[in-house]
């Protein structure tokens, strides 16, 4: 029995080890998401995410899940936009990640009205 259990742990142990390497491979990167960002998006969207013209949004401190989501969604065309659609149908999911990481990791400050 003492042998069985052993065989558990360190089965238990390479299923972590290989969970946590699996997590790292495809987690997003800040970087990466950075430079696509400059890259496909800045112009419009603001190298900082505050959007240079009036019908582009801002894209600084949104939810990475919700970028994701409409990332994807432009993509497969199932939301339409002539500039978004072309911009998004070459991303891989992983530059999504990236992308949709790096404009949610920046911090916005909101100030009330008086």
């Amino acid at each position: 029995m003492k042998h069985h259990s052993s065989k558990v742990r360190w089965l238990f142990l390479l299923f972590l080890m290989f969970d946590l390497t699996n997590q790292l491979a495809y987690s997003a990167d800040l970087n990466a998401g950075k430079l696509k960002a400059n890259m496909a998006c800045s112009l419009c969207h603001g190298a900082n995410g505050i959007a240079k013209i009036p019908n582009a949004p801002s894209l600084a401190g949104q939810n990475a899940q919700y970028l994701q989501e409409q990332l994807k969604a432009f993509r497969s065309k199932s939301r339409q936009n002539e500039v978004m659609s072309v911009i998004a149908a070459p991303l891989t999911d992983q530059e999504i990640e990236n992308i949709s990481l790096w404009y949610s990791a920046m911090k916005v400050e909101v100030t009330l009205p008086n």
